[in-house]
């Protein structure tokens, strides 16, 4: 299988706290790969390594083969793309105008502003539904439409890979469905990439191929959702006691956790 990311014998700190220790991963090309685990486990920081925002303690990022270390800013920028944790714009900064820094990497002295980068910020655009919204301002918006328009800036980009970290926080239901549907068609459509922290684990098992279960700094276990999720996971990942049975609507696993609240008999008439 092709691999886009790989890591080797990476350790990641911040200062003398360890965070990732001596990690080797494979992210598989054209695939949506999704890190799952408990708060401060060290998925985000495992995402801003790979996307060559912090330098690792030890070990290498490689990059469709090629060490991240060792390439270009711009390099880098054209074939991955990163959409951070609560990304915020500056203020009045309109649609139309955060898509277009998507084209920066490909901005020269000599090469300004192309029909090209045209073409690919009008397509971002339509991609994410938000054409008719390209003249408003970014913090107008809601929660969903300024998630579409921070996603159309990494569309912009064209990057084969494209990073996000939990791009459904803060975001109701629907739009938690609509965005994800959104990286969902992306990669069926256009074979991208896609890599995620998500926190819901069942969202996490619906639309991912490939899911990381990060503890304890390494990598606990890591394959197809219906592979590796059961309750023996979930109770050492998460420390919950859960049952876990099949999505109904999809047939990927669904994690009901163990816990108080209401009781209704099952022949109760909903």
């Amino acid at each position: 299988m092709v691999q886009a990311i790989e890591t080797k014998n990476l350790t990641l700190s911040y200062g003398d706290v360890i965070i990732i220790e001596e990690l080797d991963l494979q992210i598989p090309k054209g695939d949506i790969t999704v890190f799952i685990g408990g708060n401060g486990c060290g998925k985000s920081t495992l995402l801003r390594s790979i996307a060559r925002l912090l330098k690792p303690k030890a070990g290498v990022v490689l990059l469709e083969g090629e060490s991240i270390a060792k390439m270009s800013t711009k390099d880098v920028a054209k074939q991955m793309a990163i959409l951070p944790q609560s990304s915020v714009a500056p203020e009045g900064l309109t649609v139309l105008q955060l898509v277009k820094q998507g084209r920066f990497p490909y901005q020269t002295w000599i090469k300004q502003w192309s029909k090209e980068d045209e073409e690919r910020v009008n397509a971002a655009l339509a991609a994410t539904g938000i054409e008719n919204l390209k003249d408003r301002p970014v913090d107008s918006l809601s929660g969903g439409q300024r998630q579409r328009a921070w996603i159309a800036m990494t569309l912009a980009q064209d990057t084969d890979i494209i990073l996000l970290d939990e791009p459904t926080t803060y975001l109701d239901m629907t739009h938690q469905i609509e965005i994800l549907d959104l990286l969902f068609d992306l990669n069926e459509n256009e074979q991208r990439t896609i890599v995620m922290v998500l926190h819901d684990l069942n969202l996490a098992c619906r639309y991912a191929h490939n899911i990381v279960a990060i503890k304890d700094q390494k990598i606990f276990a890591q394959g197809k959702p219906e592979n590796i999720i059961n309750q023996n996971l979930v109770k050492s990942v998460f420390g919950m006691d859960c049952e876990v049975t099949l999505d109904p609507l999809f047939g990927t696993p669904l994690c009901i956790p163990h816990g108080r609240g209401r009781r209704i008999l099952k022949d109760a008439v909903i």
